[in-house]
């Protein structure tokens, strides 16, 4: 990567983190161009350069929050059975929203609503998070490890949506709990219900 191109990407990086930030505090519709601007200490004309809107910004920033959540995923699983498989897909999205607390809130806010011109790019990146759950737990299904009357859309989206709240819960509510604890407890319920 030469000079130009890294700088390039680590002010895409700064504006994504910017807007991130800024969106969880105040939400979309509040959040100005300006305000992105001088968050991540760039000219206006920079977010243009970058982005051809601020709608376009958001829609490249759910792109890339969630495309890291499922490589993470992906990574997580990779040669593990499917119970301890499931117990690395805790920890990992326990682990993710620690590290991007902020986008987990934006993400949670913006998931179930229907109204937003990025609702369809939000739906295919939510199927594909879901969609390393789901071959996780049909493994754990077709193996025996898991009840083989299981609903494993209904279970995959049940472990994303139980993850997200609860790790956003910790982390405004209980910050100084352990994450081993909140894994822990997580597990738990996991473990009753299956």
């Amino acid at each position: 990567m030469d000079g130009r191109t890294r700088r390039r990407t680590d002010t895409k990086q700064r504006l994504y983190e910017a807007a991130v930030e800024l969106i969880a505090e105040q939400g979309f519709s509040a959040t100005t161009v300006d305000d992105i601007a001088l968050r991540a200490n760039v000219a206006k004309g920079t977010v243009y350069y970058n982005f051809k809107s601020k709608s376009e910004l958001f829609e490249e920033l759910l792109r890339h929050g969630v495309g890291l959540l499922t490589a993470a995923f992906r990574e997580a699983v990779e040669g593990l059975p499917p119970r301890e498989a499931v117990g690395a897909l805790i920890r990992t999205q326990l682990e993710y929203i620690r590290r991007y607390r902020a986008f987990a809130q934006l993400l949670l806010s913006e998931m179930w609503r229907t109204n937003r011109e990025w609702q369809q790019t939000l739906i295919l990146l939510r199927e594909q998070a879901i969609g390393v759950i789901a071959e996780t737990v049909q493994a754990g299904v077709d193996s025996g490890d898991l009840p083989g009357d299981l609903d494993v859309q209904v279970a995959s989206a049940a472990l994303f949506g139980v993850g997200l709240v609860v790790a956003v819960d910790w982390l405004v509510f209980q910050p100084d709990r352990p994450i081993e604890d909140v894994e822990e407890s997580l597990l738990a319920i996991v473990r009753r219900v299956g």
